[in-house]
């Protein structure tokens, strides 16, 4: 079964089944003060003067059911009956149940619903459902579960539709017609492929600049990330440097304090070599000057002989000199006693036995002196000998303690030497130590600050470390404003870049997908209302052959969604058919051609009622007439579904299918009366 075979069957048992109003009840509404009005299935017909209240009737089915549009005000406060405060319209709906025992209010037992609305002269209003509070919201959808479509100008359409109708524009004509129909799900599912093509359209243009933008930033971003990178490198090798700096520090002062301790222990065994030695030196030259002492001693103990001795050879040589001189002496007076005796012995006798007397004592002493002199000779030879000897012994002496001095003085230097070596190798040990200390220290106070990563093993000097770490600080300070989130922003924009090309992908691919759809749905829209007019065609044209007049409907602009419209043409007295508009056809033919139109989608129309007011206001008797036979004609196929029709046409029928309901109004109150039963006929 086609969508438009299934659409009329719907409407057929709608129509067939529910008769939806029951009855209005209007309270100081408008020209009512209190009237309840039946309605029946089939065809309702309020006729009445004009200025009797028929058009207040519809103003308030129209009201009630939350119409937006109202003809007669624009505050609903104004159709509080004049004296009034408050105003209610209520209608009685059928909520018997429908095929498969379900009531269109499931939550409701009861046969009939009664749906009110309340008017208060302050301008506010609510609504009750069987007395009780509903929202505007909620109101919508309990008239949606009804099927009743109230905003639709083709269901209900007042005072003045009609002629409005005839020159509204073909777009906004199909519209009417589709939703009437029930075909607007069409246009809504085509309307929602092309929005969702707009969208996708939209979607992959703005995607298109997301990824150009995007591009653009991912590029600088990845110049900064290729910085990062190099930075997070540099860093990375700082780090490592840092490390190595650490521990060639470290290495330095480990090798410092072996090297310290090497040097600690060599000193310190020099020392302990020097200490042994001046040790020995100092004891050899105590040794050395206790025998100095003693060859002095001795030394000068010959030097106190040979002092002797030559005192003694000096006296003796004295002595002898003076026994020499005395000899001499003597010897010069033993010559003149000699003489003096010669010249003695030839003179005074006397004297000469004196001289030779003193004579012979001088010889004596002179013989004296010279064997005293003689022995002082051998004894000074013995005591020369002897100084020789000792004069000997004093220059062996003087050799060895020549020697024993230069020996003590050479230990006495060795010894200075060996105290001021020993005084040196105790201060080398000295700062060794303290040196020993202060690295071992710097040592303990640097380990806490070790790195992490483990001990760095190294062979370059701290000099050379530090120079390659200035040189990667020099390079990070050019790199400084290279921001630590540069890996993340590069990763979001790449992420997002990536993103894009997906969502640009799925777009692209959504929007083939949606435009096939739309194709689809396109051809189902153009196929389904081709079909509908195709089928309403005929019912039109006949419509129109009653009052001698010709046309056709037609689809303009079937392949703009927007733009589509519904046209009616049509031509009066043998004329060709043209366009509907407000300037070709006069007003009753603009009404009879737009009743034609309605009378052929009637069998069409899903909605359990449909109500127009005064369709025949412009009509000529002739033209009434053929409409209102038509109308009754049509009844025959719209079963149990209601039509509310108002004219102010005098309407005298003899047909017990028809609902007459009669207005008139007395003394400003209007009153409408139903007609069960009329009698055949028209006026």
């Amino acid at each position: 079964m086609s969508d438009l075979e299934k659409t009329r069957d719907v409407g057929a048992r709608t129509r067939a089944k529910w008769s939806i109003i029951k009855e209005i009840i209007l309270e100081n509404f408008m020209s009512y003060e209190y009237s309840r009005i039946p309605f029946g299935p089939g065809l309702n017909l309020i006729c009445g003067p004009n200025g009797a209240g028929k058009s207040s009737i519809l103003l308030a089915i129209s009201v009630v059911l939350g119409q937006t549009y109202t003809e007669r005000s624009r505050k609903l406060s104004d159709l509080i009956r004049r004296g009034k405060d408050l105003a209610r319209v209520s209608i009685i709906l059928d909520n018997s149940p429908r095929e498969g025992g379900r009531r269109p209010i499931p939550y409701s037992r009861s046969e009939t619903f009664m749906l009110s609305r309340y008017l208060k002269r302050d301008g506010s209003y609510w609504y009750e459902g069987d007395f009780h509070e509903m929202s505007k919201g909620e109101v919508s959808r309990l008239l949606t579960q009804f099927g009743i479509n109230p905003e639709n100008p083709l269901i209900i359409m007042h005072q003045g539709m009609v002629e409005e109708f005839s020159v509204t524009s073909p777009p906004e004509k199909l519209v009417m017609v589709e939703e009437s129909v029930g075909f607007d799900r069409y246009r809504k599912n085509l309307l929602e492929a092309q929005r969702k093509l707009e969208g996708l359209v939209s979607e992959e243009t703005a995607t298109l600049q997301l990824m150009e933008n995007a591009g653009q930033t991912l590029e600088y971003w990845k110049g900064i990330y290729g910085k990062y990178v190099q930075k997070k490198s540099l860093l990375e090798r700082k780090r490592l440097l840092e490390r190595e700096l650490f521990w060639s520090q470290v290495t330095r002062l480990e090798k410092t304090l072996e090297s310290g301790r090497e040097r600690l222990e060599s000193r310190l065994r020099v020392l302990e070599n020097t200490i042994e030695k001046l040790k020995k030196t100092s004891e050899s030259a105590e040794d050395a000057w206790s025998r100095l002492s003693a060859s002095r001693t001795e030394l000068r103990k010959f030097y106190f002989s040979l002092s002797r001795l030559e005192k003694g050879v000096g006296e003796m040589l004295s002595t002898q000199k003076t026994l020499s001189a005395v000899s001499h002496q003597l010897e010069e007076k033993l010559k003149r006693a000699e003489d003096l005796l010669l010249r003695l012995g030839e003179g005074r006798t006397s004297e000469a036995v004196q001289v030779r007397e003193h004579l012979d004592s001088l010889r004596y002493v002179v013989k004296d002196s010279a064997a005293k002199s003689e022995e002082g000779g051998r004894k000074v030879k013995d005591l020369e000998s002897e100084v020789t000897g000792i004069q000997g012994e004093i220059g062996k002496s003087e050799d060895a303690l020549t020697q024993m001095i230069s020996k003590f003085v050479d230990l006495k230097v060795s010894e200075a030497l060996l105290s001021y070596q020993k005084k040196n190798v105790e201060r080398e040990v000295a700062e060794l130590r303290k040196s020993l200390k202060e690295t071992e220290d710097a040592l303990q106070q640097l380990m806490p600050q070790q790195p992490e990563g483990g001990r760095v093993s190294t062979e370059r000097t701290q000099l050379e470390v530090g120079e390659e770490l200035k040189i990667a600080e020099v390079h990070l300070r050019s790199l400084d404003d290279v921001p630590e989130e540069a890996e993340t922003i590069y990763t979001n924009y790449s992420s997002i870049h990536q993103e894009l090309e997906q969502k640009l992908r799925v777009v692209r691919e959504n929007k083939q997908l949606v435009l096939r759809e739309l194709e689809e749905r396109r051809k189902v829209w153009k196929e389904t209302l081709t079909s509908l007019v195709e089928e309403i065609n005929p019912i039109y044209q006949t419509a129109l052959t009653g009052v001698s007049a010709s046309g056709l409907i037609r689809l303009t602009n079937m392949e703009d969604t927007l733009e589509a419209g519904l046209e009616l043409l049509v031509g009066f007295r043998g004329s060709s058919p043209v366009a509907l508009d407000a300037y070709t056809q006069s007003g009753g033919e603009r009404s009879v051609s737009v009743m034609a139109f309605l009378m052929s989608l009637q069998n069409r129309i899903v909605s359990p009622f449909r109500a127009i007011d005064e369709f025949d206001v412009h009509m000529d008797p002739r033209n009434r007439e053929a409409m209102m036979n038509m109308l009754f004609s049509q009844k025959e196929e719209q079963g149990e579904g209601q039509n509310i029709v108002i004219t102010p046409s005098q309407i005298t029928v003899l047909d017990q299918d028809v609902n007459l309901i009669f207005v008139q109004s007395t003394q400003g109150r209007s009153h409408a009366e139903g007609v069960k039963r009329a009698k055949q006929g028209a006026g």
